[in-house]
């Protein structure tokens, strides 16, 4: 290895804590700063001091991957606990299980279907004249029909996301299953869990090496750049440039804290589809712990309030339209010309990742940078297409 480097790492969620990891690990310096009063970023988790449910502060993470080694990495910071994520949905006045299955698509059609009689039904549903759909309305019509589009989709769509579901593009829904059995599996991926101690612990436990140092309440504006050999930058990507492009769109949310005797809602997640009902869901955190359930006598609940993100709120969905991804080529652009910073992460890179892929692209920049390193080359801005 060449000399080690002094790296500074802005942010200290899953995407910063797992680069200055395996940088520190390689014999580098790294200083890791985020802004806020805690690691984790929006993962973060804490006990609710009222009724000592560890609460997901800024709403539910549930983490499930296909990748055996981000599940060994993440093994190795925390006790994960065996979760199965249920999701329940609310539409017209009556509860149904999502995402839709067999039970799902009975109830709603008032049947009693076979899964092939299913599937058949589904197809006659469908809108085939649709073949390739651009838009998240196509999509959902040529997917399951009009009539679950609009019992499931369409309001909860508009709600979420602030826009009609024609101007959204059509990869958003196909993230959803569709199946044809009793499985209410909301993930299929064969690991699936919740940190024992939350996630925040999980990411105090990367964080903890000799080659790392922590500094919260520290931004990026307020840090010395210049003095580091290299900056790897979470933000987001605008902020970056001080929104001298114009800003990115992004969702943000907003809670309503509420304690009710337990259990109350008997359900982790409740989904309200209907458009005239303000609110996208709400959670009941006492389920993300299945193993302590038992020992609360209340309950924390939050209703979950979408909304376009202002300068001020917390971005939490990058909402990526038309206009969007034209301004978002711009901004790249600049980072591709910008010496000594690359742009990692869920803001940084201006996608919704997941957490597990979050780990996986955090692995990929640290290997980068540590071949960059040791070759004397100049680093990439991005690993992975944006």
């Amino acid at each position: 290895m060449t000399d080690p480097k002094h790296i500074l790492i802005v942010g200290a969620g899953f995407t910063g804590a797992v680069v200055a990891r395996q940088l520190a690990e390689a014999g580098h310096r790294v200083l890791v700063i985020d802004e806020r009063n805690h690691v984790a970023g929006n993962c973060h988790t804490e006990r609710d001091p009222e009724t000592g449910v560890m609460v997901h502060v800024y709403g539910p993470h549930i983490f499930h991957t296909g990748d055996d080694g981000v599940w060994r990495f993440i093994n190795d910071h925390c006790t994960m606990m065996p979760y199965r994520h249920q999701v329940r949905a609310v539409v017209r006045g009556q509860v149904y299980s999502m995402p839709i299955n067999l039970h799902t698509i009975n109830q709603f059609l008032g049947t009693n279907l076979s899964p092939a009689e299913a599937q058949a039904r589904i197809t006659d549903l469908a809108e085939s004249t649709i073949t390739d759909p651009q838009s998240f309305e196509e999509q959902a019509l040529k997917f399951v029909g009009r009539d679950i589009y609009e019992g499931f989709f369409r309001g909860y769509t508009r709600k979420q996301w602030g826009v009609d579901p024609t101007r959204l593009p059509a990869a958003i829904l196909k993230r959803l299953p569709l199946r044809f059995t009793y499985d209410d599996n909301y993930f299929a991926h064969p690991y699936q869990g919740i940190p024992k101690e939350g996630y925040t612990a999980a990411v105090d436990s990367i964080l903890r090496h000799p080659g790392i140092e922590l500094r919260t309440n520290v931004s990026a504006e307020d840090t010395d750049t210049a003095s580091f050999d290299h900056t790897v930058y979470t933000g987001p990507l605008d902020r970056y440039f001080q929104h001298r492009l114009g800003r990115l769109s992004y969702r943000t949310l907003r809670f309503e804290r509420d304690v009710r005797p337990a259990p109350h809602q008997g359900t982790a997640v409740l989904n309200y589809c209907d458009e005239d009902v303000p609110y996208t869901r709400i959670t009941e955190h006492m389920y993300f712990a299945p193993w302590e359930v038992q020992s609360f006598e209340k309950s924390v609940l939050y209703t979950e309030y979408s909304a376009a993100a202002g300068p001020d709120d917390i971005p939490y969905y990058p909402v990526r339209l038309i206009d969007d991804k034209a301004l978002l080529t711009q901004y790249v652009s600049l980072a591709q010309n910008t010496p000594k910073v690359t742009f990692a992460g869920r803001l940084g890179s201006y996608a919704y990742l997941d957490m597990d892929v979050s780990i996986r692209r955090a692995m990929d920049v640290a290997d980068m940078l540590k071949t960059s390193f040791d070759r004397n080359q100049p680093p990439k801005p991005f690993v992975h297409d944006i």
